[in-house]
């Protein structure tokens, strides 16, 4: 498998101890609290914390690009992933000074400021919260109605009557009808149960018209493959043995489990990008884990790099015209 990009990934270049249960670390020469770091965070392969944080700190060059200038949603996990877990969406009172923030409007009017990774100091200072997962916005600080890409997120029927093969054929079935419409899509494992494929757009499509083109592509590959994929999005109304081709994921204020994220899974499980050919070839969940990604990165480099790229699709091709606006006319006088 060709390497992607130059990035590196030097494994240990920013050491968290793992003989002691905090310290200060001081990336870029910013100083960040991590606590807890004995504390095991996946007990069924005795990972820790600092185990968390010391993978995190390796795959920051591939990571944080994906983070910059996006607003973040905290999943916390504060006794690790087999303890509960809560939202968090408002930057905590005691953040340090230097972590920037997004402030985004609500339909409520209340003003949200979300906290934003720009770094490895920030993105440590996130994970130690007891984010195991990152969760960023789809859309960019400076315009979050505008999205710069379009996913979608294949979820088998939670019923257990979906195996991950028919994820598989799913994803290759929707590879295959956007390749002939002529758009470019990558695909990732969600770390979880299902796949991720995304397509980087040019921003200029309201979020609402993306989630239309979702909507819309999504209904289309029901009709097409009934006999493995879903578009219904009342759970109670599923067939089993489906994949939902999630559209509504795109719908604004919504997120996903970003790239490279570790999972709140047992065996601390990996959303990884993959090829299609893998996934042709049958990969597993399993297969990318907290314990061996590192190792795969640093041999095919940064596979998700188009989703930097400023080469984009631009989604508006394939969006109804919107009819111009008309002026009231005048009733006629006399």
């Amino acid at each position: 498998m060709a390497r992607s990009t130059t990035l590196k990934i030097e494994p240990g270049s920013f050491p968290i101890p793992r003989d002691q249960e905090a310290m200060v670390a001081r990336p870029d020469g910013r100083d960040v609290a991590l606590t807890n770091l004995r504390k095991v965070f996946f007990p069924a392969t005795g990972a820790t914390k600092g185990d968390l944080l010391q993978y995190y700190a390796d795959v920051a060059p591939f990571l944080v690009p994906y983070m910059q200038d996006r607003a973040q949603v905290m999943k916390r996990y504060p006794n690790g992933a087999s303890g509960d877990f809560f939202y968090m969406k408002r930057t905590p009172s005691n953040a340090p000074a230097w972590l920037r923030t997004c402030s985004i409007e609500h339909g409520s009017g209340s003003v949200i400021a979300f906290p934003m990774i720009d770094d490895l100091a920030g993105l440590l200072w996130v994970i130690n919260l007891g984010c195991i997962d990152l969760n960023e916005w789809y859309s960019r600080c400076d315009d979050t109605d505008r999205p710069d890409y379009l996913h979608f997120d294949l979820d088998p029927v939670k019923d257990g009557s979906t195996t991950f093969a028919t994820v598989r054929t799913v994803a290759l079935h929707v590879h295959e009808a956007l390749e002939a419409l002529g758009i470019p899509a990558y695909a990732k494992t969600s770390g979880s149960a299902g796949i991720h494929v995304y397509v980087p757009i040019e921003r200029g499509p309201m979020q609402k018209d993306v989630w239309t083109f979702a909507k819309a592509f999504a209904q289309t590959m029901e009709r097409l493959h009934p006999d493995v994929i879903t578009a219904e999005y009342r759970i109670a109304k599923r067939p089993s043995g489906r994949v939902l081709v999630d559209y509504n994921q795109n719908a604004w204020g919504k997120t996903l489990a970003s790239v490279y994220s570790v999972r709140a899974r047992p065996q601390a499980t990996v959303s990884t990008p993959v090829t299609w050919d893998e996934v042709a070839a049958g990969i597993e969940i399993e297969d990318f884990r907290l314990d061996n990604v590192r190792e795969r990165f640093a041999r095919v480099g940064d596979l998700w790099a188009p989703m930097k790229s400023t080469t984009r699709l631009k989604l508006e091709r394939f969006l109804p015209e919107q009819p111009a606006k008309r002026g009231r006319r005048k009733a006629d006088s006399g």
